[in-house]
Protein backbone atom coordinates (compact mmCIF):
# COMPACT_ATOMS: atom_id res chain seq x y z
CA UNK A 1 0.00 0.00 0.00
CA UNK A 2 1.30 3.09 -0.49
CA UNK A 3 0.89 6.07 2.40
CA UNK A 4 0.92 9.83 1.30
CA UNK A 5 4.54 9.63 2.54
CA UNK A 6 5.80 7.91 -0.36
CA UNK A 7 3.64 9.85 -3.10
CA UNK A 8 4.98 12.91 -1.54
CA UNK A 9 8.48 11.65 -1.77
CA UNK A 10 7.85 10.81 -5.08
CA UNK A 11 6.49 14.00 -6.28
CA UNK A 12 9.52 15.69 -4.99
CA UNK A 13 11.70 13.61 -6.22
CA UNK A 14 9.77 14.01 -10.02
CA UNK A 15 9.67 17.96 -9.33
CA UNK A 16 13.02 19.05 -7.36
CA UNK A 17 15.05 16.17 -8.24
CA UNK A 18 14.94 15.49 -11.89
CA UNK A 19 13.83 12.18 -11.39
CA UNK A 20 12.45 10.96 -14.18
CA UNK A 21 12.47 7.43 -17.00
CA UNK A 22 15.26 8.27 -19.25
CA UNK A 23 14.03 5.90 -21.63
CA UNK A 24 11.22 3.13 -22.57
CA UNK A 25 12.96 1.19 -25.18
CA UNK A 26 11.92 -1.88 -27.59
CA UNK A 27 13.60 -4.00 -28.77
CA UNK A 28 12.82 -5.72 -32.89
CA UNK A 29 14.53 -8.69 -34.10
CA UNK A 30 15.03 -8.04 -37.60
CA UNK A 31 16.43 -11.76 -38.34
CA UNK A 32 13.10 -12.42 -40.51
CA UNK A 33 13.96 -9.57 -42.63
CA UNK A 34 17.00 -11.12 -44.12
CA UNK A 35 16.60 -11.31 -47.66
CA UNK A 36 19.25 -11.75 -50.45
CA UNK A 37 18.05 -8.46 -52.13
CA UNK A 38 18.89 -5.81 -50.00
CA UNK A 39 15.89 -3.50 -51.30
CA UNK A 40 13.53 -6.08 -50.01
CA UNK A 41 15.27 -6.47 -47.00
CA UNK A 42 15.05 -2.57 -46.06
CA UNK A 43 11.54 -2.94 -46.96
CA UNK A 44 10.75 -5.92 -44.57
CA UNK A 45 13.10 -3.52 -41.86
CA UNK A 46 10.70 -0.20 -42.24
CA UNK A 47 7.61 -2.67 -42.13
CA UNK A 48 8.49 -4.47 -39.22
CA UNK A 49 9.40 -1.72 -37.21
CA UNK A 50 6.74 0.32 -38.43
CA UNK A 51 4.32 -2.41 -37.24
CA UNK A 52 5.91 -3.16 -33.73
CA UNK A 53 6.66 0.24 -32.59
CA UNK A 54 3.56 2.08 -33.85
CA UNK A 55 1.71 2.58 -30.56
CA UNK A 56 5.36 3.11 -28.68
CA UNK A 57 5.72 6.69 -28.20
CA UNK A 58 1.35 7.00 -27.50
CA UNK A 59 2.03 4.43 -24.71
CA UNK A 60 5.18 6.18 -23.69
CA UNK A 61 2.92 9.77 -23.14
CA UNK A 62 -0.17 7.54 -21.68
CA UNK A 63 1.84 6.34 -18.96
CA UNK A 64 3.60 9.87 -18.30
CA UNK A 65 0.25 11.63 -17.94
CA UNK A 66 -1.36 8.39 -15.53
CA UNK A 67 1.65 8.42 -13.33
CA UNK A 68 3.25 12.52 -14.07
CA UNK A 69 6.56 10.45 -14.13
CA UNK A 70 8.67 11.88 -17.13
CA UNK A 71 9.64 9.78 -19.96
CA UNK A 72 12.39 11.49 -21.31
CA UNK A 73 12.98 9.25 -24.45
CA UNK A 74 11.75 6.68 -26.51
CA UNK A 75 14.04 4.40 -28.44
CA UNK A 76 14.41 1.40 -30.88
CA UNK A 77 17.16 -1.00 -30.47
CA UNK A 78 17.74 -3.84 -33.28
CA UNK A 79 19.42 -6.87 -34.53
CA UNK A 80 22.67 -5.90 -35.51
CA UNK A 81 22.27 -4.74 -39.04
CA UNK A 82 25.80 -6.56 -39.91
CA UNK A 83 23.81 -9.66 -39.53
CA UNK A 84 21.62 -8.48 -42.56
CA UNK A 85 24.08 -7.50 -44.87
CA UNK A 86 25.64 -10.98 -44.23
CA UNK A 87 22.94 -12.04 -46.25
CA UNK A 88 21.96 -9.49 -48.91
CA UNK A 89 25.30 -7.64 -49.77
CA UNK A 90 25.15 -4.26 -50.99
CA UNK A 91 25.58 -0.87 -49.51
CA UNK A 92 24.76 -0.88 -45.89
CA UNK A 93 23.83 2.70 -46.00
CA UNK A 94 20.32 1.67 -47.62
CA UNK A 95 19.74 -0.14 -44.30
CA UNK A 96 20.57 3.16 -42.25
CA UNK A 97 18.34 5.09 -44.24
CA UNK A 98 15.51 2.43 -43.43
CA UNK A 99 15.89 2.53 -40.28
CA UNK A 100 16.32 6.19 -39.96
CA UNK A 101 13.14 6.81 -42.32
CA UNK A 102 10.77 4.04 -39.58
CA UNK A 103 12.43 6.22 -36.36
CA UNK A 104 10.69 9.11 -37.80
CA UNK A 105 7.68 7.27 -38.90
CA UNK A 106 7.00 6.02 -35.35
CA UNK A 107 8.07 9.62 -34.20
CA UNK A 108 10.86 8.40 -31.45
CA UNK A 109 14.08 9.75 -30.09
CA UNK A 110 16.53 7.27 -31.28
CA UNK A 111 17.62 3.99 -32.85
CA UNK A 112 20.39 1.83 -32.25
CA UNK A 113 21.99 -1.08 -33.99
CA UNK A 114 23.90 -0.17 -37.06
CA UNK A 115 25.98 -2.60 -35.16
CA UNK A 116 28.63 -5.41 -35.93
CA UNK A 117 29.99 -7.87 -32.95
CA UNK A 118 33.44 -8.66 -34.39
CA UNK A 119 35.25 -9.81 -30.75
CA UNK A 120 36.74 -12.88 -32.41
CA UNK A 121 36.90 -11.66 -36.09
CA UNK A 122 35.26 -10.64 -38.83
CA UNK A 123 32.50 -12.41 -40.89
CA UNK A 124 30.37 -11.92 -43.78
CA UNK A 125 29.02 -8.15 -43.84
CA UNK A 126 31.11 -7.15 -41.16
CA UNK A 127 33.74 -5.10 -42.55
CA UNK A 128 31.44 -3.11 -45.21
CA UNK A 129 29.08 -2.45 -42.07
CA UNK A 130 31.85 -0.84 -40.16
CA UNK A 131 33.46 1.10 -43.22
CA UNK A 132 30.13 2.54 -43.61
CA UNK A 133 29.34 3.97 -40.34
CA UNK A 134 30.74 7.46 -41.31
CA UNK A 135 28.67 7.63 -44.35
CA UNK A 136 25.34 6.23 -42.52
CA UNK A 137 25.64 8.43 -39.51
CA UNK A 138 26.31 11.34 -41.60
CA UNK A 139 23.10 10.83 -43.62
CA UNK A 140 20.78 9.96 -40.91
CA UNK A 141 19.37 11.96 -38.14
CA UNK A 142 18.38 9.15 -35.62
CA UNK A 143 20.49 6.30 -36.79
CA UNK A 144 23.16 4.97 -33.57
CA UNK A 145 25.94 3.11 -33.90
CA UNK A 146 28.37 0.60 -31.93
CA UNK A 147 30.91 -2.16 -32.77
CA UNK A 148 32.05 -4.93 -30.23
CA UNK A 149 35.56 -5.15 -30.89
CA UNK A 150 36.42 -7.50 -27.69
CA UNK A 151 35.42 -9.44 -24.93
CA UNK A 152 36.75 -11.36 -21.21
CA UNK A 153 36.20 -14.73 -23.87
CA UNK A 154 37.55 -13.83 -26.80
CA UNK A 155 40.35 -10.84 -26.40
CA UNK A 156 40.35 -7.81 -28.47
CA UNK A 157 40.42 -8.00 -32.30
CA UNK A 158 43.02 -5.28 -33.05
CA UNK A 159 42.41 -5.16 -36.67
CA UNK A 160 38.97 -3.66 -35.85
CA UNK A 161 40.58 -1.55 -32.98
CA UNK A 162 42.93 -0.04 -36.33
CA UNK A 163 39.80 0.56 -38.14
CA UNK A 164 37.33 2.17 -35.53
CA UNK A 165 40.08 4.84 -34.81
CA UNK A 166 39.95 5.47 -38.30
CA UNK A 167 36.14 5.37 -38.09
CA UNK A 168 35.94 7.67 -35.27
CA UNK A 169 38.10 10.34 -37.13
CA UNK A 170 36.22 9.95 -40.48
CA UNK A 171 33.18 10.22 -38.93
CA UNK A 172 33.85 13.37 -37.16
CA UNK A 173 35.42 15.06 -40.34
CA UNK A 174 31.64 14.45 -42.23
CA UNK A 175 29.88 15.94 -39.72
CA UNK A 176 31.93 18.33 -38.46
CA UNK A 177 29.25 20.83 -39.68
CA UNK A 178 27.20 19.55 -37.14
CA UNK A 179 29.20 19.90 -34.05
CA UNK A 180 30.99 16.39 -35.05
CA UNK A 181 27.38 14.79 -33.96
CA UNK A 182 27.77 11.85 -35.53
CA UNK A 183 30.95 10.62 -33.63
CA UNK A 184 28.68 11.27 -30.37
CA UNK A 185 26.23 8.15 -31.96
CA UNK A 186 28.92 6.21 -32.16
CA UNK A 187 30.25 3.90 -29.58
CA UNK A 188 33.06 0.87 -28.98
CA UNK A 189 32.63 -1.93 -26.90
CA UNK A 190 34.23 -4.46 -25.61
CA UNK A 191 32.17 -7.41 -23.37
CA UNK A 192 28.76 -5.45 -25.01
CA UNK A 193 25.55 -6.48 -23.24
CA UNK A 194 22.32 -7.58 -25.58
CA UNK A 195 19.24 -6.09 -23.04
CA UNK A 196 21.28 -2.17 -23.46
CA UNK A 197 18.56 0.14 -23.32
CA UNK A 198 20.86 3.40 -23.67
CA UNK A 199 21.85 4.96 -26.92
CA UNK A 200 24.42 4.74 -28.90
CA UNK A 201 25.11 1.81 -27.94
CA UNK A 202 21.79 -0.12 -27.78
CA UNK A 203 21.29 -3.42 -29.98
CA UNK A 204 18.87 -6.46 -29.78
CA UNK A 205 20.85 -9.57 -29.19
CA UNK A 206 20.38 -12.48 -30.96
CA UNK A 207 19.40 -14.04 -27.41
CA UNK A 208 16.82 -11.74 -27.02
CA UNK A 209 12.78 -12.35 -27.80
CA UNK A 210 10.89 -11.18 -31.24
CA UNK A 211 9.71 -8.13 -29.81
CA UNK A 212 11.03 -6.74 -25.81
CA UNK A 213 10.36 -3.72 -23.19
CA UNK A 214 13.72 -2.42 -21.38
CA UNK A 215 13.28 0.79 -19.40
CA UNK A 216 16.69 3.05 -18.22
CA UNK A 217 15.79 4.83 -15.24
CA UNK A 218 18.10 7.49 -14.34
CA UNK A 219 18.14 9.92 -10.78
CA UNK A 220 21.39 11.01 -10.26
CA UNK A 221 19.93 14.40 -8.63
CA UNK A 222 17.44 12.14 -6.29
CA UNK A 223 20.59 10.66 -4.73
CA UNK A 224 22.57 13.91 -4.53
CA UNK A 225 19.24 15.33 -2.43
CA UNK A 226 19.60 12.15 -0.20
CA UNK A 227 22.85 12.81 1.13
CA UNK A 228 22.70 16.52 1.05
CA UNK A 229 20.48 15.36 4.06
CA UNK A 230 23.29 13.09 5.87
CA UNK A 231 25.36 14.67 8.64
CA UNK A 232 29.43 15.29 7.46
CA UNK A 233 30.03 12.78 9.97
CA UNK A 234 28.39 9.84 8.60
CA UNK A 235 30.23 6.51 8.16
CA UNK A 236 31.29 5.34 4.30
CA UNK A 237 28.37 2.12 5.39
CA UNK A 238 26.24 5.15 6.01
CA UNK A 239 26.38 6.90 2.62
CA UNK A 240 26.46 3.01 1.02
CA UNK A 241 23.15 2.37 2.29
CA UNK A 242 21.61 5.29 1.97
CA UNK A 243 22.73 5.35 -1.81
CA UNK A 244 20.86 1.59 -1.83
CA UNK A 245 17.66 2.50 -0.59
CA UNK A 246 17.29 5.36 -2.69
CA UNK A 247 18.28 2.72 -5.84
CA UNK A 248 15.27 0.67 -4.76
CA UNK A 249 13.09 3.55 -4.65
CA UNK A 250 13.90 4.55 -8.28
CA UNK A 251 14.05 0.95 -9.33
CA UNK A 252 10.51 0.28 -8.29
CA UNK A 253 9.38 2.88 -10.27
CA UNK A 254 10.93 1.99 -13.61
CA UNK A 255 9.72 -1.72 -12.91
CA UNK A 256 5.85 0.13 -12.38
CA UNK A 257 6.41 1.54 -15.97
CA UNK A 258 7.82 -1.12 -17.64
CA UNK A 259 4.87 -3.47 -16.58
CA UNK A 260 2.85 -1.05 -17.69
CA UNK A 261 4.42 -0.55 -20.63
CA UNK A 262 4.47 -4.41 -21.73
CA UNK A 263 0.90 -5.01 -20.50
CA UNK A 264 -0.31 -2.33 -23.18
CA UNK A 265 2.01 -2.70 -26.14
CA UNK A 266 1.71 -6.99 -25.55
CA UNK A 267 5.29 -7.79 -26.01
CA UNK A 268 7.71 -9.26 -22.77
CA UNK A 269 8.87 -6.92 -20.41
CA UNK A 270 13.09 -7.34 -20.52
CA UNK A 271 15.00 -5.24 -18.10
CA UNK A 272 15.05 -2.43 -15.90
CA UNK A 273 18.41 -0.68 -16.41
CA UNK A 274 19.21 1.66 -13.17
CA UNK A 275 21.86 3.60 -14.66
CA UNK A 276 22.54 6.95 -12.98
CA UNK A 277 22.95 8.59 -16.84
CA UNK A 278 23.65 12.47 -16.10
CA UNK A 279 22.21 15.07 -17.78
CA UNK A 280 23.61 19.26 -18.05
CA UNK A 281 20.69 20.37 -15.85
CA UNK A 282 21.65 21.54 -12.33
CA UNK A 283 21.13 18.97 -9.85
CA UNK A 284 21.39 16.14 -12.18
CA UNK A 285 25.05 15.08 -11.91
CA UNK A 286 26.79 12.15 -11.03
CA UNK A 287 30.15 13.99 -10.95
CA UNK A 288 27.95 16.14 -7.80
CA UNK A 289 27.39 13.57 -6.09
CA UNK A 290 30.94 11.86 -5.51
CA UNK A 291 31.72 15.68 -4.00
CA UNK A 292 28.54 15.17 -2.01
CA UNK A 293 29.87 12.20 -0.67
CA UNK A 294 33.24 13.96 0.02
CA UNK A 295 35.24 15.39 -2.75
CA UNK A 296 36.30 19.00 -3.38
CA UNK A 297 36.11 18.23 -7.05
CA UNK A 298 35.46 15.05 -8.90
CA UNK A 299 38.67 13.91 -10.40
CA UNK A 300 40.54 14.50 -7.33
CA UNK A 301 42.58 11.61 -5.54
CA UNK A 302 39.53 9.41 -3.65
CA UNK A 303 37.39 9.67 -6.90
CA UNK A 304 37.70 6.38 -8.28
CA UNK A 305 36.78 4.61 -5.07
CA UNK A 306 33.91 6.82 -4.31
CA UNK A 307 32.82 6.05 -7.62
CA UNK A 308 33.34 2.45 -6.64
CA UNK A 309 30.87 3.06 -4.20
CA UNK A 310 28.39 4.49 -5.57
CA UNK A 311 28.51 1.75 -8.38
CA UNK A 312 27.99 -1.36 -5.73
CA UNK A 313 25.44 0.63 -4.49
CA UNK A 314 23.03 1.18 -7.03
CA UNK A 315 23.42 -2.09 -8.12
CA UNK A 316 22.50 -3.63 -5.06
CA UNK A 317 19.63 -1.31 -4.54
CA UNK A 318 18.42 -2.08 -7.67
CA UNK A 319 18.21 -6.02 -7.71
CA UNK A 320 16.11 -6.07 -4.66
CA UNK A 321 13.97 -3.80 -6.13
CA UNK A 322 13.22 -5.77 -9.39
CA UNK A 323 13.76 -9.78 -10.39
CA UNK A 324 15.08 -8.54 -13.85
CA UNK A 325 17.84 -5.51 -13.36
CA UNK A 326 20.51 -5.49 -16.05
CA UNK A 327 21.59 -3.63 -19.59
CA UNK A 328 24.77 -1.54 -18.03
CA UNK A 329 23.09 -0.93 -14.59
CA UNK A 330 25.44 1.69 -12.16
CA UNK A 331 26.57 5.12 -12.72
CA UNK A 332 27.41 6.23 -16.36
CA UNK A 333 30.15 8.86 -16.11
CA UNK A 334 29.48 10.72 -19.79
CA UNK A 335 31.91 14.18 -19.25
CA UNK A 336 29.65 16.32 -21.91
CA UNK A 337 26.36 15.50 -20.29
CA UNK A 338 27.13 15.74 -16.87
CA UNK A 339 27.16 19.51 -15.41
CA UNK A 340 30.01 18.97 -12.48
CA UNK A 341 32.29 16.68 -14.80
CA UNK A 342 32.23 19.52 -17.34
CA UNK A 343 33.03 22.00 -14.36
CA UNK A 344 35.60 19.87 -13.43
CA UNK A 345 37.28 19.19 -16.77
CA UNK A 346 37.25 22.98 -17.02
CA UNK A 347 38.95 23.66 -13.68
CA UNK A 348 41.63 20.89 -15.61
CA UNK A 349 41.10 18.54 -12.29
CA UNK A 350 39.76 15.38 -14.51
CA UNK A 351 41.99 14.28 -17.23
CA UNK A 352 41.17 11.65 -19.34
CA UNK A 353 44.03 9.71 -17.62
CA UNK A 354 41.63 9.35 -14.52
CA UNK A 355 38.76 8.89 -16.43
CA UNK A 356 40.08 6.03 -17.91
CA UNK A 357 40.87 5.03 -13.66
CA UNK A 358 37.43 5.61 -13.14
CA UNK A 359 36.34 3.32 -16.30
CA UNK A 360 37.73 0.40 -14.29
CA UNK A 361 34.61 0.88 -11.75
CA UNK A 362 31.71 2.13 -13.34
CA UNK A 363 28.85 0.90 -15.64
CA UNK A 364 30.47 1.48 -19.24
CA UNK A 365 33.79 3.79 -20.05
CA UNK A 366 35.00 6.92 -21.63
CA UNK A 367 31.88 8.57 -22.65
CA UNK A 368 31.07 12.00 -24.71
CA UNK A 369 34.56 13.02 -24.15
CA UNK A 370 35.33 15.62 -26.65
CA UNK A 371 39.49 15.19 -27.49
CA UNK A 372 41.31 17.61 -29.66
CA UNK A 373 40.44 17.80 -33.81
CA UNK A 374 43.90 17.16 -35.03
CA UNK A 375 44.06 14.01 -32.69
CA UNK A 376 45.16 10.99 -34.80
CA UNK A 377 43.48 7.99 -35.66
CA UNK A 378 45.84 5.89 -34.23
CA UNK A 379 45.67 7.66 -30.78
CA UNK A 380 41.80 7.10 -30.94
CA UNK A 381 42.87 3.27 -31.43
CA UNK A 382 44.85 2.70 -28.67
CA UNK A 383 42.84 5.07 -26.37
CA UNK A 384 40.03 2.28 -27.51
CA UNK A 385 42.36 -0.73 -26.80
CA UNK A 386 43.33 0.58 -23.20
CA UNK A 387 39.32 0.74 -22.64
CA UNK A 388 38.68 -2.75 -23.96
CA UNK A 389 41.83 -4.15 -22.01
CA UNK A 390 39.82 -2.96 -18.88
CA UNK A 391 36.87 -4.29 -19.83
CA UNK A 392 38.52 -7.82 -21.06
CA UNK A 393 40.77 -7.84 -17.82
CA UNK A 394 37.63 -7.14 -15.32
CA UNK A 395 34.78 -8.98 -16.88
CA UNK A 396 32.72 -5.51 -17.25
CA UNK A 397 31.67 -3.70 -20.23
CA UNK A 398 33.39 -0.83 -21.35
CA UNK A 399 33.48 1.27 -24.13
CA UNK A 400 34.48 4.20 -25.96
CA UNK A 401 32.31 7.28 -27.61
CA UNK A 402 34.85 10.44 -28.27
CA UNK A 403 34.65 13.37 -30.29
CA UNK A 404 37.03 14.83 -31.98
CA UNK A 405 36.10 18.31 -32.29
CA UNK A 406 37.63 19.35 -35.91
CA UNK A 407 39.19 22.78 -35.94
CA UNK A 408 39.56 22.97 -31.86
CA UNK A 409 42.12 22.93 -29.68
CA UNK A 410 42.45 21.67 -25.86
CA UNK A 411 40.66 24.48 -23.88
CA UNK A 412 38.03 25.15 -26.23
CA UNK A 413 34.31 23.65 -25.76
CA UNK A 414 32.01 21.92 -28.49
CA UNK A 415 28.39 23.26 -27.74
CA UNK A 416 25.79 20.04 -28.53
CA UNK A 417 22.80 21.82 -26.99
CA UNK A 418 20.11 18.94 -25.43
CA UNK A 419 20.84 16.43 -23.49
CA UNK A 420 24.39 16.19 -25.19
CA UNK A 421 25.27 19.34 -23.31
CA UNK A 422 28.50 21.27 -23.80
CA UNK A 423 32.14 19.28 -24.34
CA UNK A 424 35.40 21.27 -23.11
CA UNK A 425 38.25 19.92 -25.60
CA UNK A 426 40.24 17.64 -23.55
CA UNK A 427 44.32 16.87 -23.58
CA UNK A 428 45.02 13.91 -24.89
CA UNK A 429 48.68 12.95 -25.39
CA UNK A 430 49.59 12.66 -29.37
CA UNK A 431 52.35 10.18 -28.75
CA UNK A 432 52.23 8.45 -31.45
CA UNK A 433 51.26 4.50 -30.00
CA UNK A 434 51.26 3.52 -34.65
CA UNK A 435 53.36 0.56 -34.57
CA UNK A 436 51.65 -1.36 -32.25
CA UNK A 437 48.35 -0.89 -33.40
CA UNK A 438 49.81 -1.37 -36.99
CA UNK A 439 50.62 -4.98 -35.34
CA UNK A 440 47.23 -6.23 -35.97
CA UNK A 441 46.15 -9.97 -35.16
CA UNK A 442 44.24 -10.13 -31.43
CA UNK A 443 45.19 -9.68 -27.98
CA UNK A 444 44.43 -13.01 -26.78
CA UNK A 445 42.00 -13.64 -24.05
CA UNK A 446 42.96 -13.90 -20.45
CA UNK A 447 43.17 -16.37 -18.05
CA UNK A 448 39.98 -15.53 -16.12
CA UNK A 449 38.09 -16.42 -19.57
CA UNK A 450 38.54 -20.31 -18.68
CA UNK A 451 35.72 -20.40 -16.24
CA UNK A 452 34.12 -24.27 -17.30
Amino acid sequence: MLNMKDIMETITMIQDENLDIRTITMGISLLDCADTDIDKSCEKVYEKICRCAKDLVKTGQDIEKRYGIPIVNKRISVTPIAMLLAVSGGDPVKYAKALDKAAKAVKIDFIGGFSALVQKGFSAGDRELIKAIPRALAETNFVCSSVNVGSTRAGINMDAVKIMGEVVRETAELTKDKQCMGAAKLVIFCNAVEDNPFMAGAFHGPGEPDTVIHVGVSGPGVVRAALQKLPDDASMDEVADLIKKTAFKITRMGQLVGSDASKALGVPFGIIDLSLAPTPAVGDSVAHILEEIGLDTCGSCGTTAALAMLNDAVKKGGVMASSHVGGLSGAFIPVAEDAGMIDAARKGVLSIEKLEAMTAVCSVGLDMIVIPGETPAEVISALIADEAAIGMINSKTTAVRVIPAIGLKDGEELEFGGLFGTGPVMKISMVSPSKMINRGGRIPAPIQSLKN
